[in-house]
């Protein structure tokens, strides 16, 4: 049996709390609506296997989206459940795969092996970094574009367009209903797409700050990726108050096996603590899409990846931002 305890303050995640209880025998109905109204949902003291874990997840989201970023294991045959990225490193807030059109709906975090020392995982609501925002700023942020532009490589446009080879007629007749835009710039093509700083979510009529730009800024040191809409860089103040905003709100789960973390995509930024010993270390994921869910705003009407589980193309490391 599971316990619920509905958040706090200096919880901000719903709890079911069981004593090794099979995760197979949680209420989903009662984890559904805590997701949908609260966004983040810790389960504790669960027992379960990879599979179990993997079961789990599909319930709420049978199509699944693979992480092509660096440094991941896959953990079980079908390669919906991977490992966390297994470095070292403190991992700034970010929602899962916000640097590309297909950001999954749910990310499901399950704790196999916990770590030693250090190590936690870090979430925020956006709605809450919104809310604190100065008045000023949240205004200016209001109806703006994060623009998103990277070089094409041979492989996507391959992918999405039927030809490595970017010729004027290829780049005229591209399809309206694909996740990016195409364009020649110069002697090279680039790929990009734009979404919202402040975003809808998912369920609820709120505003969330949950984008790519505290990754891009704080680990990555990118400078303009991404940009705003007009191709000119956030301004750093605004990235100054969306630091002391998230600050304030972000909370962390110290980890202790069993334990699984979902969160509504399109609402929570996750991160990371560094880690003393990335070795005893083992978490899992599974990213995927809400069961007969709309299209988020932004995307295509039919987007391959909410039609059948979705891997991107391989794209080459180095033209590639990686989280």
């Amino acid at each position: 049996m599971f316990t619920a305890h509905p958040p706090t303050d200096e919880r901000p995640a719903h709890v079911f709390e069981g004593d090794r209880a099979p995760l197979a025998s949680i209420d989903h109905d009662a984890v559904m609506a805590a997701f949908e109204e609260d966004g983040a949902v810790l389960i504790r003291g669960a027992d379960f296997t990879v599979d179990d874990f993997r079961d789990f997840a599909q319930h709420f989201c049978p199509l699944s989206v693979f992480n092509e970023s660096p440094d991941r294991l896959e953990l079980e045959e079908h390669g919906a459940v991977q490992s966390v990225n297994l470095g070292a490193d403190a991992f700034p807030l970010h929602p899962e795969l916000s640097r590309e059109p297909w950001r999954p709906d749910a990310c499901f975090f399950a704790c196999l092996e916990p770590p030693a020392a250090q190590g936690q995982t870090t979430y925020c609501d956006g709605i809450a970094i919104a809310d604190a925002l100065p008045a000023d700023i949240r205004a200016a942020m209001e109806g703006r574009q994060l623009l998103y532009i990277q070089p094409a490589t041979s492989e996507t446009l391959k992918y999405w367009l039927g030809s490595a080879l970017a010729t004027p007629q290829l780049l005229s007749e591209q399809p309206t209903d694909g996740p990016y835009t195409f364009r020649a710039v110069g002697n090279r093509v680039v790929r990009y797409f734009t979404r919202p700083i402040l975003s809808p979510t998912r369920f609820g009529d709120g505003l969330a700050f949950a984008n790519f730009l505290l990754f891009a800024r704080d680990y990555l040191e990118l400078p303009n990726f991404p940009c705003l809409d007009d191709g000119k860089p956030v301004p750093a103040h605004w990235m100054e108050a969306v630091r002391e905003a998230a600050e304030k709100n972000t909370r962390q789960v110290e980890w202790l096996k069993g334990d699984i973390l979902m969160l509504d995509n399109s609402r929570f930024m996750h991160g990371r603590r560094a880690i003393t010993d990335p070795d005893n270390r083992m978490i899992a994921t599974y990213f995927g899409y809400l069961e007969d869910a709309d299209p988020m705003p932004g995307e295509p009407d039919r987007p391959v990846w909410r039609q059948e589980s979705f891997k991107p193309p391989s794209i080459p490391r180095k033209d590639n931002v990686s989280v």
